[in-house]
């Protein structure tokens, strides 16, 4: 009997191979770090396996498990206070499992030097539920922002733009007894994807200075996929104006939800 990483491809399946990546990012905290003030390699390899099964969700519209993880490559360590970018694509996909390539490099956000640290390939597997995957529902996003500013717009005094973006699963530990995603994890990952988008604009040390408007459209459930995108939309002298967008997607059927959107400001304060 083929292993699930080996299985042949489903005749007429659609497939995901050669699609681009999914790259998102994190942050390395102390009480991620180990006694070296380094990113512990379990944290590391959760970072990896979170973007693998929603990579894996996506690609086979269903209830994916972790079946076996490869090739680890420790190459470098990541130091506390950097970012992490952590990139994960399809390498092989059979009827029920998915073979995902994953890379995780850390970044210097003042620097803006980059380090590969950790690859390895994880192999999700498709729970048996019987039934076969839904049509998926997507609502496509504006192609551009809105303008935060219709009266009077902010003065750009460069022509670059930054971005990032941040992914996590809802589980119930970020939910209400209903259910639905609690405001405050959902802030903290808009906060996270806007701090690391305005700090790689200006390669400075930042805070956030406020947050203009933020409008909770639709709800996120516990299972979804949440996906926060940020864009650095103006920078002053000082102050870094961020448009930040929040979309939650089932895995089971690929319906999103344009749950939230707004303009953070971060200070550069060195």
């Amino acid at each position: 009997m083929s292993s699930p990483a080996n299985e042949a491809p489903e005749a007429n399946a659609p497939s995901n191979i050669g699609t681009p990546p999914m790259v998102v990012i994190d942050m390395v905290w102390p009480d991620q770090s180990n006694h070296h003030g380094t990113l512990f390699g379990g944290a590391a390899l959760s970072m990896l396996d979170r973007l693998a099964f929603i990579v894996g969700s996506k690609a086979l519209r269903g209830s994916v498990v972790t079946a076996s993880v490869s090739d680890l490559n420790f190459a470098a360590p990541a130091p506390a206070g950097h970012l992490v970018e952590c990139s994960a694509e399809v390498l092989r996909q059979g009827r029920r499992s998915v073979t995902v390539g994953t890379r995780l490099v850390a970044e210097d956000l003042l620097s803006g030097k980059r380090t590969d640290c950790l690859s390895g390939e994880f192999v999700m597997v498709r729970q048996a539920d019987g039934a076969e995957p839904s049509p998926v529902n997507v609502v496509i996003p504006t192609a551009k922002a809105p303008d935060p500013y219709p009266s009077k717009p902010p003065v750009f005094t460069d022509t670059g733009k930054a971005s990032a973006m941040v992914a996590e699963i809802v589980f119930p530990g970020h939910a209400n007894h209903r259910g639905l995603l609690h405001g405050g994890p959902a802030m903290e990952w808009m906060a996270k994807a806007g701090f690391a988008a305005a700090t790689r604009r200006v390669r400075r040390a930042i805070v956030m200075a406020s947050s203009e408007k933020l409008d909770f459209k639709a709800p996120a459930h516990v299972g979804d996929v949440v996906e926060v995108t940020a864009t650095v939309i103006a920078t002053g002298r000082r102050s870094i104006h961020v448009h930040v967008d929040m979309w939650a997607e089932s895995p089971s059927t690929g319906e999103r939800r344009h749950c939230t959107t707004g303009t953070l400001v971060f200070v550069a304060v060195a």
